[in-house]
This record gives structure tokens, C-alpha cells and sequence, in this order.
């Protein structure tokens, strides 16, 4: 017999909550066992509830749902964490993988999706709104395209800690223009410290420091 999925409903609105409970009640393999209106209620909830999926609003008054999101995944690593959001940022959406969420939906996704959703994080997979899969792309897409090759490589030694001359060393260039790509790197991206492209580098998958 397939086993019931245990999940807690955290969303700071009330009306929201009922409306997901009254979705997901309706499967035969799902079942609310939990519910919290705030990150740290939520962080109590998982304390005391054998809870399987978290569905997550990202927005809320005490604590932002990543944060709670940490804190639950401190307490136990096995615990699936879906974010709802409506906030179709790339930014949030590598943020709550980055510290261990399973997926990323939005609030206007269809009932079914986020109910596909739940079923895959249950199973251990990786789950993104269509909508938010569309979004990386774009953004991963512009980007390789702001930047030129050569760029992206004076980037990643920046990011790396190296030193202008090392760069030019390493890549047979000259001081002058490996300075000359560092400012061009900085206008296009509109970044100016070396801590900022540093992380920048990172977050774009440039430099794995």
C-alpha cells in the first residue's frame, strides 16, 4: 500500500491555508498533519509532527520562509521543503536550493502542479515551476551574453583572489588590458567591489570558490 504523504501547510494567511488544505485532503495519498501561520511556529511544528513535505510561503511577518526553511532542515535533513512564492526571482529561487529546499513554486501555478510538485520533492527529486525553469534559463542565458569569453575568465581568477599581474601571467596578456577587462566587467554588470563580483562569480556558477 503507497504510504500517505505527511505535510505541514506554513503560510502567514489563513484563507490560503484552508484553500491548499482542501486541495490537497482531496488526494488519497496526501494528508495535512500540520499547520503554521508563521517561520517559527513552523520550526515548533516539525519538532513535534512527523512531517514529510513543508509547504513554504516565502514571505512572512517573524522570519522569512527561507530562513524557517534552514532552521527546519537543521532539525531534520530528511524533511522535504517545497517554497511557494509568488516571486518569479532567480535570486530566491537559487537561494532556497542553496540551503537545501527541493523545489520552487509559484502561487499562480495550476492546482495540479503544485500537487505534481509535492509527489516529486516526496520522491527526493528537484521540482521548478515551468514558469521559474523559464526564468533561470533567460537569466543564465543573458548573462553568458553580457559577458565575453575572455571576461568570464579574468572574472573567474578575480573571484579566485588573484592578483592583475597573475591574471595577465596566466592568461598572456598584458596589465593594461586585463585592468581594461576588469572595468569593463564591473560597467556591465554594474558591480564595484571585488567582494561583490567575488559573489557574482560564484552565484553564476563562473567560479566554484
Amino acid at each position: 500500500m503507497k504510504k500517505t504523504i505527511s505535510i505541514m501547510l506554513v503560510d502567514d494567511h489563513k484563507m490560503v491555508r484552508e484553500g491548499l488544505r482542501f486541495l490537497v485532503e482531496k488526494q488519497p495519498d496526501m494528508k495535512v498533519v500540520a499547520e503554521a501561520d508563521c517561520g517559527n511556529t513552523a520550526i515548533k511544528q516539525v519538532k513535534h509532527n512527523n512531517i514529510d513535505v513543508v509547504v513554504m510561503d516565502i514571505s512572512m511577518g517573524d522570519m522569512s520562509g527561507l530562513e524557517a526553511t534552514k532552521e527546519i532542515l537543521k532539525h531534520n535533513p530528511k524533511i522535504k521543503v517545497l517554497i511557494l512564492s509568488m516571486y518569479a526571482d532567480r535570486r530566491f529561487v537559487t537561494e532556497a536550493l542553496n540551503i537545501g529546499a527541493q523545489g520552487y513554486v509559484l502561487k499562480d501555478s495550476a492546482a495540479e502542479e503544485l500537487l505534481f510538485a509535492i509527489r516529486k520533492v516526496y520522491e527526493g527529486e528537484i521540482f521548478l515551476s515551468a514558469k521559474i525553469t523559464e526564468v533561470v534559463v533567460k537569466d543564465y542565458l543573458s548573462t553568458k551574453s553580457i559577458l565575453s569569453t575572455r571576461e568570464r575568465e579574468v572574472l573567474k581568477y578575480i573571484a579566485e583572489g588573484m592578483a592583475t599581474k597573475e591574471i595577465a601571467s596566466e592568461l598572456c596578456l598584458s596589465v593594461k588590458t586585463v585592468e581594461a577587462h576588469r572595468h569593463q566587467i564591473m560597467e556591465k554588470l554594474d558591480i564595484h567591489s571585488v567582494a561583490e563580483l567575488t559573489k557574482y562569480a560564484i552565484r553564476e556558477g563562473i567560479s566554484n570558490v
